[in-house]
């Protein structure tokens, strides 16, 4: 086995990762214009789908229905379709409404692992899946295969690992953590929907905020910002976008 799930001991090897780098245009100079792909062994793929079926019942219990990310039954068609629906009815009722497309910055490379690991016991996860996530990154390591060879192992101290199909598990986890210490949930600005209010929309690290004024969206602007450089995140201001929608006048 490639694990034990009980007593947390994972099988010499399966830490191991193999990246693949290919240039995204021709003569590419800059590392930001490559491509790198995750290969990991095939046994550590069957413990890892094991692992995320027991960590399944989590992300349905801790994740909110505004995240959509790598969820069943939801995708980026739901979540544009709520959009939509959203400017439709503020046309309605004649209201303005502000969007903000929110991205972070080398966002899967930049999470703090002992931070993840607190993040988990804070949802929830019981200490022996914890243990052997843990002890998984722990003994991580890579190399590069470049088209001039294979570089010598080394070892990754942070970030969600790369062609696991975990991290994008994880990572909702962590950015979860996020919003709740942003105050988004029981904040009162936002959209008022059947009695409910939403100001924000997810779909894994894509984050859409929307509110009604100008000075609201400021507000949870700042408060994310704080949040997520305590856990190690920046903002993308360069590449974060803002949209206004308002009534049809004649």
């Amino acid at each position: 086995m490639p694990a034990n799930l009980e007593n947390s001991a994972v099988a010499t090897g399966l830490e191991k990762v193999r990246f693949h780098s290919n240039p995204k245009e021709r003569q590419a100079k800059e590392c930001s214009n490559y491509c790198t792909i995750g290969l990991i062994s095939h046994a550590s793929k069957v413990m890892l789908k094991i692992l995320q079926a027991r960590l399944q019942q989590y992300v349905n219990h801790e994740l909110p229905d505004v995240q959509a990310g790598f969820r069943k039954g939801r995708g980026t068609r739901d979540q544009i379709a709520n959009i939509h629906w959203i400017m439709e009815k503020a046309r309605e009722f004649q209201k303005n409404i502000y969007f903000c497309f929110i991205d972070c910055a080398k966002i899967f490379d930049c999470v703090d692992h002992n931070k993840l690991w607190k993040i988990l016991k804070e949802m929830g996860i019981p200490d022996h899946l914890t243990c052997l996530l843990r002890n998984l990154y722990a003994g991580q390591e890579a190399t590069v295969r470049t088209g001039h060879g294979t570089t010598n192992w080394f070892q990754i101290g942070k970030g969600v690992r790369q062609g696991c199909i975990l991290s994008l598990c994880l990572f909702n986890f962590y950015a979860e953590y996020i919003m709740r210490n942003s105050g988004l949930e029981e904040a009162e600005t936002g959209i008022k929907i059947a009695r409910r209010n939403v100001n924000n929309l997810r779909y894994a690290d894509d984050t859409t905020l929307m509110v009604e004024s100008e000075e609201e969206l400021k507000s949870l602007l700042m408060k994310l910002k704080e949040e997520s450089e305590k856990v190690g995140l920046k903002l993308s201001i360069q590449k974060m976008k803002i949209m206004a929608s308002g009534p049809i006048t004649s």
